[in-house]
């Protein structure tokens, strides 16, 4: 935040320096109580969930839970989830399988990325081929034999 301060010593109005307060949604910033009240679940819920790894909220100094957005979102996810009968533990798995399938198509992005890049390298080398002919391979018809050396015997 920038701001001003009045009634500085000269007079003057100065800046304040600016304070980077960005949060993603991965940064752990709720403590339990308000992650119980933005899924409308209770705490004692909260806790169960973290001991079974359906969700792993970060830890404050003193060992507090603080839950991320992130957090909360797969919360409510869990919700949803046990809303249409499925158990804890099959719950679980649907979130690790979930979690899968979200690096593996991270993984594909990065592999698609770099497919691109080799067929832009080799677009630019064919171009760079283009103007020297005598290096690119040139079909041939021709039969080559081989005859091994013959070998000279010494003399005793």
């Amino acid at each position: 935040m920038t701001g001003t301060r009045a009634g500085a010593p000269d007079g003057s109005r100065r800046s304040r320096p600016a304070f980077d307060v960005s949060m993603d949604a991965e940064t752990p910033v709720y403590v339990i109580s308000v992650a119980a009240e933005l899924t409308g679940l209770h705490p004692q819920t909260l806790r169960t969930y973290d001991r079974l790894g359906l969700v792993r909220p970060g830890r404050s100094g003193g060992g507090g839970r603080r839950y991320s957005l992130r957090d909360i979102e797969t919360l409510r996810h869990v919700i949803e989830l046990t809303a249409a009968g499925i158990g804890l533990e099959g719950v679980r798995r649907i979130l690790e399988l979930e979690s899968v399938v979200e690096a593996l198509g991270g993984r594909v992005q990065e592999l698609e990325g770099a497919l691109e890049d080799a067929r832009l390298m080799f677009e630019r080398a064919a171009e760079q081929a283009a103007f020297l002919p005598e290096l690119l391979p040139r079909p041939s018809q021709a039969v080559v034999v081989w005859k091994g050396r013959t070998r000279r015997r010494r003399q005793p």
